[in-house]
């Protein structure tokens, strides 16, 4: 099955007036907190509408649900899930069941169960395909998703269809108001809730292909460049990391070239336009240099000192530098991107950019499906916990690598050798102040990361296409490697009260632990 995993803000906007009528909804999924105006949605094509400014962004092949509930006799949007239309017809039972379920028993949780919920089906039209087409093609799944609420008691008050600029609707058959040829979309930002939206502050960023791509490995004749500057830098730094000094010197060399690049970003002139952005970013970035980073940035410690990096003037070039060293991570690099991704969907929580988060986060682990930081910041970031926690314990992580009277060096490289330290990740004695469960479970193995090494940076790869943005390729690890973190005889890890918890958290609709499917396995990896 398919599964994107992309999820939504779980912020409840609008009031909905006599919303039990099937494709009569009234709503103001425009308002900012403590506005107070409203915007009426009464008509399947002013819900259609509405779609982009609920979810903040413009799906593609995606089932998504909006939850209503009733408050002082007028409905109210609540969670909105979002999941990734399955290739196969035979898994949509399995997938509506598992979306509807997800967000209703997730809503139960917050103390909001749904009573009513609005369907939408997102899909642009296959080769030979109209939109006409494409509605009647998925008609079994909108009835199969009907049939899921309605197991709940929550009846589906409307079920869209929106393919190729127009909506039907599976609940209204009226010819008058819903013609079997379709009705078309109106302009983007026309109409009266997008003018609401933008007096709100609310934003549509477009597609979710185009903040994917943003962080996709980029496919142009530099690869092979990239490639190589990554096999010579495994090549040097490998036998570097694995030694416990020449650890502490390359996490030290780490940190120090990419506060040298962040400030090179930070001082560019301004150029006009996403794409613009990237590109001009990439020619700050030399390959050595990414490669240096990438390869340094698998230490799980100098991971954990890199994203302090999380506020203030910082955060900014950060993100830009997460995002420029994961379109660096060429194949056979693809697992490597774990941990710039990673770094990016903190950045990106830490700075109030919830969708960016949750894509990066679930990019993270699809390139590494065991990537035990992207787990736990993804689940977190779910649920709707605040970071502020998360940020404090690396504040106190920080403070604690300042230089000391005399002239001492910190263990950034800063005035003489670094001084390892435990990371400043939440630790297993804090598990409710961050959210995070602990990752020191009883029973349960770790599983060593290995780095590639200079006889291995060749590998074969394959594509996960049932995890989520299966465009990220992992490859396989060699066993005689060891990535540095790894367990290795005559070297002691940190105590338990100085281990980062980190983990893996399946994607899955918003404010939900049941909105995806599991993957099993016995070993965790930071």
């Amino acid at each position: 099955m398919t599964n994107h995993s992309e999820t939504t803000g779980s912020f409840e906007n609008g009031d909905i007036p006599d919303a039990a009528k099937p494709g009569r909804a009234d709503g103001t999924p425009c308002e900012s907190p403590g506005d107070e105006h409203q915007v009426t949605l009464r008509t399947p094509a002013e819900l259609a509408d509405a779609l982009p400014y609920l979810l903040g962004y413009r799906p593609e092949d995606s089932i998504v649900l909006a939850a209503l509930r009733d408050r002082d006799g007028r409905g109210r949007f609540g969670g909105r899930a979002r999941l990734g239309i399955p290739a196969n017809p035979d898994d949509w039972e399995g997938a509506a069941g598992q979306l509807v379920h997800g967000l209703v028993h997730g809503s139960e949780r917050r103390g909001a169960r749904p009573e009513q919920m609005v369907a939408y089906l997102c899909q642009e039209p296959g080769p030979g395909e109209t939109g006409r087409d494409v509605m009647e093609r998925l008609r079994p799944l909108a009835q199969k998703l009907r049939v899921e609420c309605g197991t709940l008691d929550v009846p589906v008050v409307e079920a869209l269809c929106i393919s190729a600029g127009r909506f039907w609707s599976y609940c209204c058959d009226e010819e008058a108001c819903c013609p079997a040829a379709g009705l078309p979309m109106g302009l983007p930002g026309t109409s009266v809730l997008a003018a609401a939206a933008t007096y709100a502050g609310i934003q549509v960023r477009g597609s979710l292909r185009e903040l994917r791509a943003r962080m996709l490995p980029r496919e142009t004749a530099a690869v092979d460049g990239q490639a190589a500057a990554l096999d010579a830098a495994a090549t040097t730094l490998v036998s570097r990391i694995l030694d416990v000094d020449g650890r502490s010197e390359v996490a030290g060399e780490t940190l120090e070239t990419a506060e040298r690049v962040m400030r090179r970003l930070a001082e560019a002139p301004p150029v006009s336009g996403v794409p613009a952005e990237d590109l001009r970013d990439d020619q700050l970035l030399g390959d050595e240099e990414a490669a240096a980073l990438i390869l340094g940035l698998q230490d799980r410690t100098t991971r954990d000192r890199a994203a302090a990096w999380m506020e203030g003037d910082e955060a900014a070039p950060a993100m830009r530098l997460w995002r420029a060293l994961a379109r660096r991570c060429v194949v056979p690099y693809g697992e490597h991107a774990a941990a710039p991704l990673t770094l990016a969907g903190w950045v990106a929580w830490s700075t109030g950019d919830e969708l960016e988060a949750r894509e990066a986060l679930a990019m993270a682990l699809g390139a590494d499906p065991d990537y035990l930081f992207a787990r736990l910041l993804h689940q977190a970031c779910n649920e709707g916990l605040d970071p502020e926690s998360i940020r404090r314990c690396l504040r106190e992580g920080r403070k604690s690598d300042a230089p000391t009277e005399g002239g001492a060096s910190n263990d950034e490289g800063h005035g003489g050798a670094p001084v390892e330290r435990a990371p400043a990740e939440p630790s297993s004695a804090e598990p409710s102040s961050a959210g995070f469960p602990s990752a020191a479970q009883p029973g349960r193995r770790r599983r060593s990361r290995a780095l590639a090494s200079a006889h291995g940076v060749r590998r074969r790869t394959r594509a996960r296409a049932h995890e989520p943005s299966a465009g990220i390729v992992r490859p396989r690890t060699p066993n005689e490697g060891g990535r540095p973190g790894s367990t290795r005889p005559g070297r002691p890890r940190p105590d338990a009260a100085g281990t980062a918890v980190t983990g893996r958290q399946e994607p899955r609709p918003e404010g939900t632990r049941t909105g995806e499917r599991g993957t099993a396995g016995d070993g965790e990896r930071p």
